[in-house]
């Protein structure tokens, strides 16, 4: 293949002239005797033993609330992610170790219910007007930056403390623009001074090849799931037929589905980038990819019983926020137990988000060894606001259905 170890020269390394910016991290990590990974290594790890990743496996990519095993959920997507964008790196020559943690990390701050969940919390949160607005690219690198913690050798919590590469690669993914060439900026900056996702592009090359991976590994996925489904007939995939000869003729893909559509894309992707040029696919397959889009966004992304479980979603996420606001006046009275009782699941695990990220009751705070920082202060009401917003964004579908059953049985 031509192109090969193309981007050599531009890898995230010490020879970088970004490198001691790429691996600047807030704080000083804890070393441990013969530890053998180097700092992406590390992030990539301290990203897999997160509760945040573990959570991923039951929250939505395209269906709801998923009980079919052989059914894409976000856990899922982020490996497939992952796979995608350490081949590409291995190929053009750029760092696989730091792709692969942008990777595993890059949806840690999605919603329960996918994008139908973000646009909920969006809502609520320019309602409440606590911090702009809610995207879940912001919410990855709040959540690994403030909320995800692990033990250190002494048994505290911390927080996870990532470099500033994968930090940005997280905030940087947005993969749902088009534009035709990917280059990355060359101005280091602020990351909470980003307003919107896709503002920026990411700060290294291997975090536009994650952001290009995320196109690439989702297109195929979403059909195959479809087909799982059964939401397409005869004529949809007739349709999908005439896309592939209208955009790539007689080339090698002769069906739509994730293993041809992966391998064809990272190929055409690896021939055609270049370090003067970007990242960038040929006209025939970005007008294939386009296309593919549009079809997926008729034909899957609003199927009518999608659009009605949305309906669902909404009123289990607004419940949810309302529920809790109402503990507001008992929470600064020190009776939480009190306004939630019977809720169970509330009352075990909003207590213990409330000891762990506020400053509700600091000894025990201290009695688990909770580390990491303060987050929301309980006196201050819009920083109460947010903290409910991020308690939800944290849920599976299943545990935020689980909460809704709780409130509306009587």
């Amino acid at each position: 293949m031509k192109n090969k170890q193309a981007f050599i020269h531009e890898m995230a390394s010490p020879k970088n002239q970004k490198w001691v910016k790429l691996i600047k991290r807030e704080n000083e990590l804890y070393s441990r005797k013969g530890d053998i990974r180097n700092d992406f290594e590390r992030d990539y790890t301290r990203l897999l033993h997160s509760y945040g990743y573990r959570r991923l496996k039951n929250k939505t990519q395209v269906f709801f609330a998923v009980k079919n095993d052989h059914v894409c959920t976000r856990i899922e997507h982020v490996n497939h992610v992952a796979s995608v964008s350490s081949t590409i790196a291995k190929q053009l020559g750029l760092n696989d170790q730091l792709t692969t943690a942008i990777a595993i990390g890059h949806d840690i701050g999605h919603a329960p219910f996918g994008h139908h969940g973000e646009k909920c919390l969006d809502t609520i949160t320019k309602q409440i007007k606590t911090d702009g607005s809610f995207w879940h690219e912001r919410n990855s690198l709040f959540f690994v930056d403030n909320i995800e913690t692990l033990q250190d050798t002494n048994g505290y919590e911390r927080n996870l403390n990532l470099t500033y590469a994968v930090r940005d690669g997280l905030i940087c993914h947005c993969g749902e623009l088009n534009e035709k060439t990917i280059v990355p900026r060359t101005d280091n900056i602020d990351l909470y001074g980003i307003d919107k996702p896709g503002e920026y592009q990411p700060y290294t090359w291997e975090g536009c090849v994650v952001k290009i991976s995320d196109k690439i590994s989702y297109l195929g996925r979403d059909i195959e799931d479809a087909i799982q489904y059964k939401i397409f007939d005869m004529s949809l995939v007739r349709q999908l037929r005439k896309i592939i000869k209208s955009t790539l003729g007689d080339m090698s893909i002769k069906t739509v589905n994730n293993t041809v559509l992966i391998n064809d894309l990272i190929v055409d992707l690896c021939e055609t980038s270049g370090p003067k040029k970007g990242l960038c696919f040929s006209d025939k397959y970005l007008e294939f990819i386009n296309k593919v889009k549009e079809f997926n966004y008729e034909y899957i992304y609003k199927y009518w019983r999608i659009e009605e479980f949305k309906k669902y979603a909404s009123l289990v996420i607004n419940t949810i926020y309302l529920t809790l606001q109402k503990t507001y006046p008992y929470i600064m009275s020190g009776r939480f137990s009190y306004s939630i009782n019977g809720f169970q699941l509330l009352e075990k695990y909003f207590m213990e988000w409330l000891i762990k990220y506020t400053n509700y009751d600091l000894d025990k705070k201290e009695y688990f060894h909770y580390s990491n920082k303060l987050v929301y202060s309980i006196a201050d009401k819009r920083s109460f606001d947010k903290c409910v917003v991020d308690f939800i964004s944290g849920m599976t579908d299943q545990f935020a259905i689980r909460v809704y059953n709780e409130i509306i049985e009587f």
